[in-house]
């Protein structure tokens, strides 16, 4: 019996290489690649609006940004003391309404101005389960610890699914028809959900991604869930609370990542940028020894020879 125990990944033809703007917008897994990305000093601007689970919520986004919506104070809820948006993640909140706006404006000008430039666009797909506020009627971003009375919990429908996609393509291509986007779904099982309705979601969202893709040759989609599911499905792969991938998981999703969208002229790059990174972690046993400040100097020609290749990169 042949068994096929890994999932079979091509490189993309939309490689990363070190001049490309990469921006991820999601679930938290896209925080985790976006953190190697900057380890790796990759131009990157992750979550603006913080994570963001929901595929509505993930288009609400991308419209904002690409319309330059300005929020005013009205745009905030006070709770507890705290003004937060049904936009936006609980960071994104403040002690005044003012200080909230002013500060989610700020992140929405910071995402145009990489929604304008962005040669990738990465969008890590969540849950299709959403809260819909009762008074606001919309699937928020975010819940905000706000009583459970004032939502209406639902399954959201692949067909309403495919509707939020296609507003973000839509979106995306309106300001800038040059951005690949590559979706994924989340590893992250959302078992506060139950076990049966986590794969309810997430087959709702497979169903939805790939309606797009059949519709669309330029999208492309990175199957993160799959490789968690059945390469890594073992519980030597998650955290403590055996439902986040472990850092052992996210490095080898980051391997099989690199395997399809980097460029090989980025891996060269990459491995300078991990010598110098390693070097400026070492802790010396002695560092007024002659040894360590020859080391340190070294470090530095390093680093002026590489930011003379990539000037955009800094330590």
């Amino acid at each position: 019996m042949n068994l096929q125990t890994t999932i079979p990944l091509q490189p993309s033809a939309n490689q990363l290489d070190y001049d490309s703007q990469v921006l991820l917008v999601g679930s938290c897994f896209v925080e985790h690649i976006g953190a190697k990305l900057e380890y790796f000093k990759f131009q990157n601007l992750v979550n603006p609006f913080g994570i963001l689970f929901h595929p509505e919520a993930i288009a609400r986004f991308f419209e904002a940004v690409a319309t330059q919506k300005q929020f005013t104070e009205a745009d905030f809820e006070e709770i507890n003391g705290s003004f937060v948006s049904f936009d936006a993640h609980s960071k994104l909140s403040a002690t005044s309404a003012k200080a909230a706006a002013e500060q989610l404006n700020a992140a929405q000008g910071e995402a145009y101005d990489q929604l304008l430039n962005a040669s990738h666009i990465f969008i890590t797909l969540g849950t299709a389960w959403g809260y819909r506020h009762k008074e606001q009627g919309k699937i928020v971003a975010n819940c905000h610890k706000i009583p459970q009375k004032e939502f209406q919990k639902e399954l959201t429908s692949i067909t309403e699914l495919e509707a939020s996609l296609h507003r973000i393509l839509s979106t995306v291509e309106s300001l800038n028809s040059k951005a690949s986007v590559i979706f994924t779904v989340s590893p992250v099982r959302h078992l506060k959900d139950g076990f049966v309705e986590n794969q309810r979601s997430k087959a709702h969202l497979i169903a939805a991604v790939h309606s797009i893709l059949a519709k669309n040759k330029r999208v492309e989609y990175f199957p993160s869930y799959e490789i968690m599911m059945d390469e890594l499905r073992d519980y030597r792969f998650y955290d403590w609370d055996l439902i986040h991938p472990n850092a052992l998981a996210v490095d080898y999703i980051w391997e099989r990542f690199l395997a399809v969208y980097l460029s090989p002229q980025a891996k060269k790059t990459m491995d300078q940028v991990e010598e110098i990174q390693r070097g400026l972690a070492h802790k010396a046993f002695n560092p007024d020894s002659a040894a360590h400040q020859q080391f340190l100097q070294k470090l530095d020609e390093k680093i002026k020879a590489l930011q003379a290749e990539e000037p955009h990169i800094r330590f």
